[in-house]
């Protein structure tokens, strides 16, 4: 007997709804339940409850990925440090002295102040090994961490996206292709530093226009109908009974409220926030985690859909910021307008 999935596009429907229950589902929520008792609670650092959904832990993402049990998460979505370096002790204090070091302090341009944005193109041959090596630490981890059919959603450049998820790759993730976001960035473009009016025809590099984000899969055995009956995992929640999730989403720069809510220098809006992680548990039931959930944004997201969600990030700014910025993102009433 088939059971059809109605599934609704309200920004707080957590799970697919079934005519009538069937004895797996019945059992994925019971674990998902014991799960999520068990696995908040782990370890012994700092941490925000944020809401009965919604845990942050203060933790290296290596240290607290080592720690938790195999199959213990179900997606990941995440905006990583682009590299190691940008957010390294000495590097992280210049950006928030407003000194720059490898962060590029840009000036005030038609009367808005830009952020501040990593400049890329100055990684050394070894600080990419040393980005090469971080990202694939990090992936071994999450594999160990995700039940089979778990989705990773991570964020890149396209300066560095081949490399990372290259990274990914090589651990036994599959990939499964990538979601671009169409957006107009202040990022490239410049004229030679030093030369404009020499050259004045001349960009050093494209004006970026979009931003990559890669998705990953953990390996399963059977279909995809196997394993959603079994882990709650294997596909991509569709946007609307008619409409399946797509890979290209157009999502201006972030203005508004949230800036001021969330003065995070990588903080992505709610807009696209909650359309990732919505797609990233097929059924609704699970746990998403960000293991670089900075102020809070990803978390943020969960809450407004209706998922459970944990987040780890290492620096104190941040995990602080996170517990005021919390509530007021997740409350944003977002419209789709690009």
């Amino acid at each position: 007997m088939s059971h059809s999935i109605q599934v609704s596009v309200t920004p707080r429907a957590q799970t697919a709804t079934f005519s009538k229950d069937p004895p797996w589902l019945s059992e994925l929520r019971l674990r998902d339940n014991s799960l999520w008792e068990n696995v908040r609670i782990l370890g012994t650092q700092q941490r925000h409850h944020l809401s009965e959904r919604v845990t942050y832990v203060h933790s290296d993402v290596l240290k607290w990925l080592a720690e938790l049990p195999a199959n213990s998460i179900h997606a990941v979505v995440t905006d990583p440090p682009y590299s190691v370096i940008e957010y390294d002790e000495k590097n992280h204090a210049k950006l928030r002295e407003g000194h720059g070091g490898v962060w590029r302090i840009p000036p005030t341009f038609d009367g808005a102040n830009r952020r501040p944005v990593p400049r890329f193109t100055v990684l050394s041959k070894e600080e990419i090994v040393k980005l090469h090596g971080f990202f694939s630490s990090v992936a071994y981890g999450l594999l160990k961490a995700l039940v089979p059919g778990g989705h990773v959603f991570i964020a890149s450049n396209p300066l560095v996206s081949t490399m990372t998820f290259h990274a990914f790759m090589e651990t036994g993730l599959e990939k499964r292709g990538e979601v671009i976001r169409l957006v107009q960035t202040l990022r490239g473009g410049d004229r030679p530093k030093g030369a404009e009016g020499e050259f004045s025809d001349v960009s050093a590099m494209p004006r970026s226009c979009w931003e990559p984000w890669g998705i990953f899969r953990k390996r399963f055995n059977g279909t995809i109908a196997d394993n959603l009956r079994k882990w709650g995992t294997g596909g991509l929640r569709r946007t609307s009974a008619k409409e399946p999730f797509k890979d290209v989403i157009v999502c201006s720069p972030m203005r508004g409220p949230e800036k001021q809510i969330a003065p995070h220098p990588s903080l992505k809006p709610q807009r696209l926030m909650r359309k990732l992680v919505r797609a990233a548990l097929p059924l609704g039931i699970g746990i998403v985690y960000d293991p670089f959930a900075g102020s809070g944004s990803t978390l943020a997201a969960a809450e407004a859909i209706g998922y459970r969600a944990l987040g780890t990030d290492s620096d104190q700014q941040y995990f602080t910021m996170a517990k005021e910025a919390f509530k007021p993102l997740s409350l944003l009433q977002i419209t789709d307008k690009h």
